[in-house]
């Protein structure tokens, strides 16, 4: 008995030293009476880190050095799997999360027989409440696209592109061709989804500088910010993008000046790129940029006092490991020295790669060996990034097990009022399902 006294005793308030880092947890007190939604709840900010698992969430604690914005928001677990397969896809997932509904792998908003169902968001709208979609990747990606759209394959990103525009209020995110006339094709080849837009109301922004000029006072806002993908975390600087903070907290700006609420979706698009790519350090700048992100969401609701935020990934990316390659180790520090993607790395080498060591030191700070000198000059056409990223994640004793997604269950974190409805082991389908009880709103079946 005095053992588990003790037990308890310290999961009141335990202690860690770690790298010299002390880490202190204290037992947070239970849901306020207002947790499971006898308050008034407005506005829902839900944001996915795509591919983030707990895996991610350590090695991005060791990555920071201290315990993340998230750590004490954590409130349960979330099963993946789709209709069609243990291992999901973002289309199926985000097809889950946003509608309630199971789908095969590959398809938006629509069920294995083609039925289309409701998205959250359109239930939101429905209910006269503002609604915006942020992400790094193209906007009318897999996980952005499930929310707004309904199509039987997630590689219609133009026709995803014609039901988004001019009926979510607030767009962000990459994939300008996508709302332009050469990409739209067939019979809707002349017309040009950014004009129509502009046309009917919303101010178009282009930029970092065009997004920090605005008011305040928009009520609809397309920014599209790169004609296909938005740049890596890592890579960022070199563009004139913003950050997904900045966008975050603009959309937040635009959309909270409808009194009757909104509901917005944030995606950090790129973390699910790193893992399959596994570059361990893009994907742990890219987590960084999301945490910024859930910083400025947490930080309107905590003024707010009506908003729900909710943060869950949609699966698991690269199957990454915190530590690996048969030792008890862990150096994901060294990532913090990392100022450039695998890929770029890689372009910036010589024909004969005999650079390699140069290029990788110059941006990694790692003086390779000449056994990982040979990998990289070795590597097959297409293959040299992810041997760099291999090295990298060598090093700094972050594994993978494959370039694919995995099936494992995915942290859930919560915070606002009704933040007490999303607890234990949780189903990707329950997701849109207690986000609609939160708000008291109609969502269809």
């Amino acid at each position: 008995m005095k053992k588990f006294k003790g037990f308890a005793a310290a999961a009141l308030c335990t202690a860690m030293v770690v790298s010299g880092v002390t880490y202190v947890h204290e037992a947070e007190a239970g849901p306020s009476k207002n947790a499971k939604g006898k308050s008034k709840i407005e506005n829902v900010i839900f944001m996915i880190p795509d591919g983030y698992s707990a895996a991610y969430a350590t090695n991005y604690r060791i990555f920071k050095g201290e315990e993340t914005v998230l750590d004490p928001l954590l409130v349960g677990m979330m099963q993946t799997n789709s209709s069609d397969n243990w291992v999901t896809d973002s289309a199926a997932a985000g097809t889950a999360m946003a509608t309630g509904h199971k789908t095969n792998n590959g398809m938006v908003g629509v069920t294995p027989n083609g039925r289309t169902v409701e998205s959250i968001l359109e239930a939101s709208d429905d209910a006269g409440k503002s609604t915006g979609l942020v992400a790094t990747s193209t906007i009318t990606h897999a996980t952005p696209a499930v929310f707004a759209s309904h199509v039987p394959s997630r590689g219609s990103e133009a026709a995803i592109a014609l039901q988004m525009a001019n009926e979510v209020d607030v767009l962000f995110g990459g994939g300008k061709s996508n709302f332009l006339p050469e990409s739209l094709g067939g019979n809707q080849e002349e017309r040009n989804l950014i004009e129509e837009s502009e046309e009917n109301g919303y101010t178009i922004v282009e930029n970092k500088d065009d997004l920090m000029e605005l008011n305040g006072k928009e009520k609809k806002v397309l920014g599209l910010f790169a004609d296909g993908p938005m740049a890596p975390e890592l890579d960022r600087e070199m563009t004139e993008e913003p950050s997904l903070a900045e966008m975050t907290s603009t959309a937040i700006d635009t959309l909270s000046t409808n009194k009757k609420g909104f509901f917005l979706m944030v995606e950090g698009s790129q973390i699910d790129w790193a893992g399959h790519a596994h570059d361990a350090a893009w994907a742990m700048k890219d987590a960084e940029a999301f945490e910024e992100a859930v910083e400025e969401a947490i930080a309107f609701a905590k003024k707010d006092k009506k908003t729900l935020v909710v943060v869950a990934g949609d699966h698991e990316t690269g199957g990454m490991t915190v530590g690996g390659y048969d030792e008890y180790n862990a150096n994901v520090e060294i990532l913090r020295n990392v100022e450039a993607t695998g890929e770029f790395m890689a372009s910036q080498l010589n024909k004969k790669r005999g650079n390699a060591r140069k290029v990788v030191q110059e941006h990694t700070g790692l003086k390779l060996t000449a056994e990982e000198v040979g990998r990289i000059q070795t590597a097959p056409e297409g293959e040299v990034g992810m041997t760099i990223n291999t090295i990298v994640s060598e090093r700094a004793y972050v594994g993978w097990s494959t370039s694919a997604h995995t099936g494992v269950d995915v942290p859930v974190y919560a915070y606002g009022p009704g933040s007490g409805l999303f607890h234990g082991l949780l189903d990707n389908t329950d997701m849109p399902e207690l986000m609609a009880e939160a708000m008291k709103i109609e969502f269809a079946q």
